[in-house]
């Protein structure tokens, strides 16, 4: 819910919004770049201005290709800002066109990531309240075979 957030307060705040998954063979998510453009997709069909892709590579170069000038993310706790902050930083020294902008998540997001959502969910909580219902039912199929948490 935390990333729906930014995506639907940045739709608020730009014409366009492409959410880009990064292609990462570095990282082993939980669901596949597919999956995962599929379950943003189901999340953001209320908003006609948002775009979903993924890409390999760097950032800003992905930005420049589709014309953006705006990198939006999102934000926390203040290690986020530290870490974003020289990513910004970083991306200004490749590409000076481009421009992060950062939100602070909503408060009732602000303690929600994906690692905790996963434990939850591995030792069967529910996690109903935490991300959107179509998600939630996928990430209950990885962890316990069943579409609720016992």
């Amino acid at each position: 819910m935390g990333h729906l957030d930014i995506i639907e307060r940045g739709s608020k705040l730009f014409d366009r919004v492409v959410v880009a998954v990064l292609r990462n063979p570095g990282k082993t998510p939980l669901f596949t770049v597919e999956q995962r453009l599929c379950q943003i997709r189901t999340a953001t069909k209320h908003l006609p201005q948002v775009e979903v892709d993924s890409f390999d590579g760097l950032t800003v170069a992905y930005a420049n290709s589709i014309g953006a000038r705006v990198l939006l993310r999102g934000l926390r706790v203040m290690s986020d800002f530290e870490k974003e902050l020289q990513m910004a930083h970083t991306n200004k020294t490749l590409s000076t066109d481009i421009e992060t902008v950062f939100l602070a998540t909503s408060t009732e997001y602000g303690f929600l990531s994906s690692s905790i959502v996963k434990e939850i969910a591995r030792f069967n909580g529910s996690i109903d309240h935490l991300v959107s219902p179509h998600v939630a039912s996928e990430i209950y199929q990885c962890y316990n075979n069943s579409t609720t948490p016992l």
